[in-house]
């Protein structure tokens, strides 16, 4: 085991050029960790907004950004009974994923599934607990019931629209190109380009969603109020638009709304073991038959991640994008 690694750090905030190579020491697992040597780590929004300088990680977490590896357990520490060295797992992280090495609980990693590479394998946590917890936990999603997601071609995005469709929902997706409405319409979803098309009307049409799942925020709150069906739930997940809109809450009371939402990082260790046990009794039998799949847009090497960045805020991807560490 090296006494140092190669990690990407955030040299202060900023845009994509803050991201810079650095070495920093491996780190230990405390009691209940487990540490990995990564071979692939996935990039996502969340980790832009820490590198601008909007997204502290939590007390006792890396400065790293990344949330998510495929890799090895390369040690593991006091009161850990789930993993041995050497195991193949992929895994949520409190932060530290742009890095050689990186440490998380135990009770956060999962197998590889059957059939899937480390590249693959890297864009499935981060992504996977989020929707889980939102769309089905939370949201209580259910077989024949009409469901929005906005974004669907995002990491996000294709996940929920594939954990949906498998479990019997009728799925509706914006996006904001051909290409990326094709591509939510391949996973099984009814896409709607939201440059071309008004998605209220087009629910409505339908009879009303009875779940949204909104990472956009800003004037889309009021129109998914009205996208919804009476009794329907309306989960946030982000705020792209940003957090603050004027919204009549009297159509709450009227039809029975529900609004909701959450975010995934700060959450404690046993809630974030509580939905890996979910993820591996309900999700992982259709990773391992192929019933889903992540959807994989690029790989760039870590010294890359800038790139990653710059590729991912532009918003030209579809599915997920990866960095290769090893």
């Amino acid at each position: 085991m090296p006494d140092t690694m190669t990690a990407i750090e955030i040299t202060s905030p900023g845009g994509p050029e803050v991201l810079r190579p650095t070495t920093r020491p491996v780190p230990v697992p405390a009691p209940d960790q487990i540490l990995i040597a990564i071979d692939h780590a996935g990039v996502n929004r969340p980790d832009a907004l820490q590198r601008a300088g909007a997204y502290d990680p939590p007390k006792g977490a890396s400065d790293l950004p990344g949330l998510e590896c495929a890799g090895t357990v390369a040690a593991v520490g006091s009161g850990v009974s789930r993993w041995d060295v050497g195991d193949r797992v992929c895994a949520l992280l409190p932060g530290g994923g742009y890095a050689e090495y990186a440490v998380t609980h135990g009770d956060h990693a999962l197998r590889i599934p059957d059939g899937l590479s480390m590249a693959q394998a890297a864009a499935l946590p981060e992504t996977f607990f989020t929707v889980w917890t939102n769309v089905f936990d939370r949201g209580r999603l259910g077989g024949g019931e009409r469901f929005l997601v906005h974004g669907g071609s995002s990491g996000i995005g294709t996940t929920a629209i594939q954990l949906a469709v498998a479990r019997g929902a009728r799925v509706f997706a914006t996006a904001g190109s051909s290409e990326k409405v094709a591509a939510c319409e391949a996973l099984g979803a009814e896409g709607i380009n939201y440059r071309e098309t008004d998605f209220v009307e087009i629910l409505r049409a339908a009879g009303g969603a009875d779940l949204i799942l909104d990472m956009v925020g800003g004037n889309y709150l009021p129109r998914n109020i009205k996208a919804l069906a009476d009794d329907g739930r309306l989960v946030q997940i982000a705020f792209l638009q940003g957090p603050k809109v004027e919204l009549n809450f009297a159509q709450l009371m009227v039809r029975r709304l529900t609004i909701t939402g959450s975010t995934l990082r700060p959450q404690s260790d046993l809630a974030k073991a509580r939905i890996a046990d979910a993820l591996r009794s309900e999700v992982w039998p259709l990773l391992d038959t192929g019933r889903i799949a992540p959807v994989m847009d690029k790989t760039f090497a870590l010294a890359d991640a800038a790139a990653a960045h710059t590729r991912m805020e532009a918003g030209e991807h579809i599915g997920k994008i990866v960095l290769k560490v090893r």
